[in-house]
């Protein structure tokens, strides 16, 4: 049975609101705890109006009070934004809230250009080198190993479960050597998934928090009644992907029938590439292609992000893609 859990970015419609990204986003989380998924995980970006996710730490309280088992966490916390304190401080009371459901995903890319550097006062370029040193940190506060001269309360003691995010084979080798679980953002980074997983495993080394590799990867995923309905849905997706690599990035659109015959080669092998790692079909579709990928990554988990415009399409995906695989 392969384990599914979903990767949200409280996606907001061009003509929705954030209210109305945020209570969608409950309704989701809901609905994923209802069908059997594991965990609900929460995107961090900042300064994009498509995306409701900037204080992700809030918005898990939000979800968390919407649910009432579903494991609910960051996929992932941008670390150099932040300083390891606070960001011990605010899981340690996600867990005082909801306790033995809080997951601290931590990635090292700020995800963020120099105008949000200077809006969150940080250096970011000096922040990401000490990425390594400020997950040990991080972890410390939270679990009293090794002991600090100062207590994160709340936060010492809590029992919240970190994993390593990644795209490339850095993430890859920390998670290895820190014995953490290693989550791979091949849903828009495939390239290095094969690599990197080898060296997590094969370097891996075990902690009291962990005793043997744990892997999950991501996928793009958008399942309907037919093939040719959830490729429709997924246009919505893929012209928010060319609005941001053209740098004209904004709400979430409609879907648009035919959407790939109407761009450029350049602009169609960029989704294509950024797709491998994805499942849009009809339920058989979507468990073959799942499958597939579980197998060719020997995943632990498999984790599925893919907005719709529509929320009750998105709802409904969900739903089919466990049916079929489950």
């Amino acid at each position: 049975m392969i384990k599914l859990s979903v990767l949200d970015l409280v996606t907001v419609r061009d003509t929705g609101t954030v209210a109305e990204a945020l209570a969608d986003s409950a309704a989701l989380a809901q609905i994923a705890e209802a069908a059997g998924y594991n965990r609900f995980w929460v995107a961090e970006h900042h300064a994009m109006d498509g995306v409701a996710g900037g204080a992700t730490s809030v918005v898990l309280a939000h979800i968390g009070h919407a649910t009432r088992t579903i494991r609910i966490g960051s996929g992932g916390i941008m670390l150099p934004n932040h300083n390891p304190f606070v960001i011990a401080e605010q899981f340690g009371t996600l867990d005082a809230l909801f306790p033995g459901r809080i997951d601290l995903g931590l990635g090292r890319a700020p995800g963020a250009d120099l105008r949000i550097a200077q809006a969150l006062r940080r250096d970011l370029a000096r922040a990401s080198e000490y990425f390594p040193q400020d997950v040990v940190e991080l972890r410390a506060l939270l679990t009293g190993t090794p002991e600090l001269p100062i207590r994160a309360t709340p936060g010492l003691g809590a029992q919240v479960e970190m994993w390593m995010l990644g795209s490339s084979t850095f993430g890859a080798q920390l998670a290895a050597m820190l014995g953490m679980p290693y989550a791979f953002a091949s849903h828009f980074a495939p390239d290095q998934l094969d690599a990197a997983l080898e060296v997590y495993r094969r370097t891996f080394k075990p902690s009291q928090w962990l005793d043997k590799p744990h892997v999950m990867a991501a996928m793009t995923v958008i399942c309907a009644d037919s093939d040719q309905e959830a490729q429709v849905l997924g246009t919505s997706m893929d012209q928010a992907f060319v609005a941001l690599r053209t740098g004209t990035p904004g709400r979430f659109k409609p879907p648009v029938p035919g959407y790939r015959q109407t761009l450029p080669p350049s602009q169609l092998a960029m989704l294509e590439h950024m797709r491998q790692a994805s499942a849009v079909g009809s339920p058989a579709t979507v468990a073959r292609e799942i499958t597939k990928f579980a197998e060719r990554t020997s995943a632990d988990e498999i984790i599925v992000s893919g907005a719709t415009y529509d929320p009750a399409a998105r709802c409904r995906s969900l739903e089919l893609t466990m049916k079929a695989l489950h």
